[in-house]
């Protein structure tokens, strides 16, 4: 088979599932995730346990265990609901949303015409919301090619129906992104995973991970507005929901800011955690934690509850020479 007729097979196959009901998708995404959990084959369930000990260690084993096989249904299904939604008019998602809570927030920050960033972490089913935001500005979106050519065009056709304006994940893009937000635009941004190069060692669940600090430098930089945004499903479709985010964003340096954004997700996670992404090896940025998701369960636990107890001493340390110095003066 040839290149372009590997291409035509795939995306003729992700036409052909994108067609069928949405409600299909969620059928066969929770029986095959009943299926996984039953017979324990996937490897990201250990570290959806992991990153949920990480994250919500004061829920006992039980509660965690109810999050975990609810949380691994619910991204099963957000993945099989992308097909469909990639596939659809845009006319079709529009009526997929069924409330939208904080909306005036939207209208709001466009009205201004200072600019919106848009702060979407993993969490439900965030494409869905795509088309509701098209019918109100043109956003400009980092888009990085799928490697599989066939896969590749038919996201790019979703996009286009999307009116959305993709750029680049690199410095040009960044530049086509700051120039969009100083002419009153909109960008979108998933904040939340782990930069391929660098990134700045900011706390997310209580542990310094390597973060990228672009949504705050662009916030700050430009004083745009700033909403976090995300979708739940219910029975027939989903609710989308807008708030705001601190304005203490604006304050102090980009790595400030971006722990202002990190909060504002923790907050989300804490009160809807099934419904965020768990099985992203999120935690490994940390320097100390390369090996984590390499570790036996019970083995990577010690070691987090050995650099959780690190950091509670190194932090005692530092406020009593604080303390110190303040008496002293």
């Amino acid at each position: 088979m040839t290149k372009a007729q590997e291409q035509n097979s795939t995306y003729r196959l992700l036409r052909f599932v994108s067609k069928q009901p949405i409600k299909f998708a969620r059928f066969f995404a929770k029986a095959l995730a009943s299926l996984v959990h039953l017979l324990k084959i996937s490897k990201n369930n250990d570290a959806l346990r992991l990153n949920l000990k990480i994250a919500l260690p004061e829920l006992s084993d039980g509660q965690r265990d109810v999050i975990a096989k609810q949380a691994a249904r619910n991204e099963l299904t957000t993945y099989f609901e992308f097909f469909s939604i990639w596939g659809s008019s845009n006319q079709k998602n529009i009526v997929r949303i069924q409330k939208v809570y904080g909306e005036h927030l939207l209208h709001e920050a466009l009205a201004a015409k200072k600019g919106l960033v848009l702060i979407v972490p993993h969490f439900g089913t965030w494409e869905i919301m795509n088309t509701y935001l098209a019918q109100f500005t043109e956003m400009t979106i980092m888009y990085k090619p799928v490697k599989d050519p066939g896969a590749d065009l038919f996201v790019r056709e979703a996009r286009s129906r999307e009116g959305a304006h993709l750029v680049p994940t690199d410095e040009s893009g960044v530049r086509q992104i700051f120039k969009a937000l100083k002419q009153g635009g909109t960008t979108v941004i998933l904040p939340d995973h782990t930069p391929k190069q660098g990134g700045e060692m900011i706390p997310y669940f209580g542990f310094p991970l390597a973060s990228s600090n672009l949504s705050a430098k662009l916030i700050q930089k430009t004083k745009a507005k700033a909403l976090l945004l995300y979708a739940i499903r219910n029975d027939d479709g989903f609710d989308m929901y807008i708030e705001e985010i601190s304005e203490s964003i604006y304050q102090g340096t980009a790595n400030d800011g971006t722990f202002v954004i990190h909060q504002a997700i923790e907050d989300l996670v804490h009160r809807y955690p099934e419904h965020y992404h768990w099985t992203y090896k999120r935690f490994k940025a940390n320097p100390k934690l390369r090996t984590l998701y390499n570790l036996p369960f019970n083995e990577a636990v010690t070691r987090l509850e050995q650099l959780r107890m690190e950091q509670q001493i190194q932090s005692t340390a530092t406020t009593v020479e604080s303390d110190v110095v303040s008496s002293v003066q």
